[in-house]
């Protein structure tokens, strides 16, 4: 590592450390994450990109999906059972809304050629992306729209928390920053994690550093087997990888590339999100799951961010996290499929 990578890495980690204290202390739901995030983007923005070692950022997406096993238990496959049309109806109604409006996006050129199309699809973001250049469409405009509403989300998602749930900032999610460790659950979260991780990508599983501990963590949490337990240090350490894996995606290249498209990105985003916001209105109008719960279930993206907001408040995240990995597996089943039929007809 050069002498000037070092100072860059010191001043992004004492950047990120200080903004998340700071949202910390003023309350903010995931502000160990939405800290490092804004300070990735910034040092994107201005081309002094960090590289994040992809070990490291599914590392850290395997921290996170324990953590969300940890609160997935037998009354989560009761809570989807129970309500089969709330779920498999708001993941296809997401879908489809995204399709809808993917197609206007292109149809009246608000983005050139069927970049919106793509981009438009509420999650799944590596895969549109890698999809939408195959397709011939401009990758480097569907990624802004992907990771911007990813940041969107995140803010949104915590703004709304911190008013509705009055959280506060004082711990980070999951316990204290240096708890007594107890050896064997310790050994057997890490353990659980990893090999959650490993297995998930061996077999191809769709974000499979995140769902495998959240699938294998799930089960075993389900059946009693194991006792999860994560410090806050080590949270606090793998948010901040997941919030500047994220931020830096926003590369000086794409930044300039959207400048232009920037308002109607943004205009396109809100629409998306005021829809699935109605969603989470509906559910918590006609179920007994509060508006906060609804709303971050429905929030379209960012699973992992989702997953750390949710773990940061007062909610059901059992519910939330059921009905994002709900859609976020339709949206990689039907997604291309959909993007591909739209885009088609749009020319």
């Amino acid at each position: 590592m050069t002498r000037w990578t070092l100072a860059r890495v010191l001043l992004m980690l004492t950047a990120s450390a200080a903004l998340a204290a700071l949202l910390e202390i003023l309350g903010i739901p995931a502000g160990l994450l939405l800290g490092p995030l804004a300070v990735g983007i910034a040092f994107a923005a201005t081309g002094h990109t960090v590289a994040i070692p992809s070990t490291a950022f599914r590392a850290a997406q395997a921290i996170v999906g324990v953590l969300i096993a940890s609160a997935l238990d037998a009354g989560t496959v009761d809570t989807v059972a129970g309500h089969p049309l709330l779920f498999f109806g708001s993941a296809l109604a997401t879908l489809a809304a995204s399709g809808v409006l993917g197609y206007f996006l292109s149809r009246w050129q608000v983005l050139p050629g069927t970049a919106g199309v793509w981009g438009a699809m509420p999650g799944a973001a590596t895969a549109m992306t890698l999809m939408a250049r195959s397709f011939g469409a401009d990758a480097r405009l569907v990624a802004v729209m992907a990771y911007l509403r990813v940041v969107c989300v995140a803010a949104i998602a915590s703004a709304m928390a911190a008013i509705a749930s009055g959280t506060t900032g004082a711990h980070p999610p999951g316990g204290a920053w240096f708890p007594p460790l107890h050896p064997l659950p310790f050994a057997e979260t890490l353990a659980v994690a990893a090999a959650g991780a490993v297995g998930g990508m061996l077999i191809g599983l769709p974000a499979g550093a995140l769902l495998g501990p959240i699938i294998l963590g799930a089960l075993l949490n389900i059946a009693g087997l194991i006792h999860v337990e994560l410090p806050g240090w080590l949270l606090a350490l793998s948010y901040a990888i997941v919030g500047w894996r994220i931020g830096l995606s926003f590369t000086r290249e794409i930044v300039a590339t959207a400048r232009a498209a920037l308002p109607r990105i943004l205009l396109s985003i809100g629409l998306l999100l005021g829809f699935c916001a109605g969603i989470g209105v509906l559910i918590a109008s006609t179920t007994d799951v509060d508006l906060v719960t609804a709303y971050l279930a429905t929030s379209p993206g960012g699973m992992d961010s989702v997953a750390i907001i949710a773990a940061s408040t007062h909610v059901d995240v059992p519910f939330v996290m059921a009905l994002q990995a709900l859609r976020f597996v339709t949206v990689l089943l039907a997604g291309p499929a959909l993007s591909r039929f739209v885009a088609a007809r749009t020319r």
